[in-house]
């Protein structure tokens, strides 16, 4: 019995002394915002009906909202996340916290009535999502309140301090004070009220400070601000500025409203001015811009603005280097066991494709060919194929492949480049399959039509290359409508083509006072497959590309 007690006993005290550990690692689940909207959502500005900029990557959603609504309790109407993510934010920030969603949704119809989604974003917002690890962002929202003021004889814009709300504004010295027509006073923003209304009648009276209260279109109280209009020393317009690009240059400046400037330009040693033709010079209000045409890359041009009849502003630029597009006729390649690469062995890397992550699993699906547009040298070949578990477009870009993540490529979209052409020159022959593959749900309609290819070219000023994701669950794509975008143009055809075709693929440039950091190009045997959908077998055949600057 007492032999039994000790045996027991003993049983006890070995159990206790034992470490029981749970060595089954928690999956990886990515807590990413895949989309998200608010109220009176618009651009930089103040249009409507723009997307948010979500960077997976940084963690971070950018976007603008016009002056219709009140950023401290502004109203979120979509808050997408990915594996069913939980959302966590600082209570103190949302209008009812007991009644905002813990869990995303695509609209707030589907929520119950009493959901409350109002957020105060005054200042940046950080937002947790949560799965089995913590996954930090970072959401600001900047709004956009348009205060135009036009007056008659006005010079240049008002002078807007928003923290003292004083406005100066400065007229023509032959305008009276006392009698002044306004034609715009949107001190409230676009939206918004003033008080009184000088726009109401004939001449308004600013020989002196005058008082007006100006309210937001969210708020009931009014603020009050206090108007200045003085003569101007005889000037009838500002100093301009000059953005010099390579066939190209915007000038711009201030000037009397009602005025029409003439804008001249010549080569440096030349003796004769050139007039820029009167419908290439927008004017509005007190603002003007000329485009000057056809001008000779890395060359210095001399200009000059008259405004009746008088020289009131002029300078010098000169336009930047025609830079030609790197390794674009596709001749140089090597090959490294079952992956080829699209430059030579000793040469630098301009071109990647998705080959290193087909080769884990099978052969290249981009590759040299002999079948070129002009007989000589080598092009490249682009096929959309099955590889065992997956199905892959093939694919060429600017950029690198980074590494691959399970079966997914991560991507960097870019190279250096600084330059304003005015088109991509494409060779390209095309044969497309039927689509059989479809990687998601969402593209089932496309199957058994017909694939198509996809080639497009985009200058961007992002600070550094964009990383690329192929996973549905970390998805990262590049986005033709991203603000960072300086000029865009795409190419997208799904017949069947017999022999090579030379295409212009035109850039049309949203931006005329930025310059370029990167370059993209990118070229795809099947629209759709960074989504795994596609036609196995489509082809897409690649010849001497090259930057056209006009």
């Amino acid at each position: 019995m007492i032999r039994n007690i000790i045996i027991c006993l003993m049983c006890v005290l070995s159990l206790a002394r034992c470490k029981i550990e749970n060595d089954i690692p928690y999956p990886v689940l990515e807590g990413n915002i895949k989309a998200f909207e608010v109220e009176g959502q618009c651009d930089a500005e103040g249009n409507s009906g723009v997307q948010s900029i979500i960077s997976k990557s940084d963690r971070t959603v950018k976007l603008y909202v016009d002056d219709t609504v009140d950023l401290s309790k502004l109203r979120i109407t979509k808050f997408v996340v990915s594996n069913d993510a939980e959302i966590v934010i600082d209570t103190a920030l949302c209008n009812n916290p007991q009644k905002f969603p813990f869990h995303g949704f695509a609209s707030l119809e589907e929520m119950p009535v009493s959901t409350d989604t109002r957020v105060d974003f005054t200042a940046a917002v950080n937002v947790t999502l949560r799965t089995y690890q913590d996954y930090q962002w970072n959401i600001e929202v900047k709004q956009i309140i348009k205060r135009d003021i036009m007056l008659e004889n006005q010079i240049g814009d008002a002078v807007i301090d928003e923290v003292t709300r004083n406005v100066v504004i400065y007229v023509a010295p032959e305008q009276p004070l006392n009698a002044i027509k306004v034609t715009s006073f949107k001190l409230g923003g676009q939206h918004g009220t003033v008080a009184p209304d000088p726009t109401a009648v004939e001449t308004f009276d600013f020989s002196g400070p005058v008082k007006f209260q100006v309210a937001n279109a969210w708020e009931e109280i009014s603020r009050e601000w206090t108007v200045y209009v003085y003569h101007a020393d005889g000037e009838s317009a500002a100093a301009s500025s000059v953005f010099p690009m390579t066939t190209k240059a915007m000038v711009s400046g201030k000037l009397q409203s009602g005025k029409q400037p003439v804008v001249e330009y010549k080569g440096a040693d030349a003796a004769d001015w050139t007039t820029v033709p009167e419908q290439d010079i927008t004017v509005s209000g007190t603002s003007y811009t000329a485009a000057i045409s056809k001008l000779s890359p890395a060359t210095v041009y001399q200009y000059r603005v008259v405004v009746d009849g008088a020289t009131v502003s002029e300078g010098t630029f000169k336009t930047t280097e025609a830079i030609p597009l790197a390794d674009g006729s596709f001749d140089n390649w090597h090959q490294s066991g079952k992956l080829w690469n699209p430059w030579d062995i000793n040469g630098t890397s301009f071109w990647d494709t998705g080959n290193r992550g087909a080769t884990t699993i099978s052969e290249s699906n981009t590759t040299p060919t002999s079948e070129t547009c002009n007989g000589s040298g080598q092009a490249a070949s682009l096929e959309s194929k099955y590889l065992l578990v997956k199905f892959a477009a093939g694919s060429m870009f600017a950029g690198s492949y980074l590494r691959t993540e399970g079966t997914n490529g991560v991507l960097s979209f870019g190279r250096p480049f600084a330059a304003f052409p005015t088109k991509l020159r494409v060779n390209y022959k095309y044969t497309p399959a039927v689509i059989d593959k479809v990687g998601e749900t969402a593209f089932a309609n496309l199957k058994g039509k017909s694939d198509s290819c996809y080639i497009y070219v985009a200058l961007t000023d992002w600070d550094e290359p964009r990383e690329i994701r192929t996973s549905q669950s970390n998805r990262q794509l590049f986005d033709k409508n991203d603000p960072h975008i300086i000029a865009y143009a795409e190419l997208i055809r799904g017949d069947a083509m017999s022999s090579y075709e030379q295409k212009d693929l035109t850039l049309e440039y949203r931006s005329f006072d930025r310059t370029p950091k990167y370059i993209v190009v990118v070229a795809t045997s099947s629209k759709y497959g960074d989504y795994f959908t596609g036609g196995v077998g489509s082809k897409l055949l690649l010849d001497n590309f090259e930057l056209i600057y006009e």
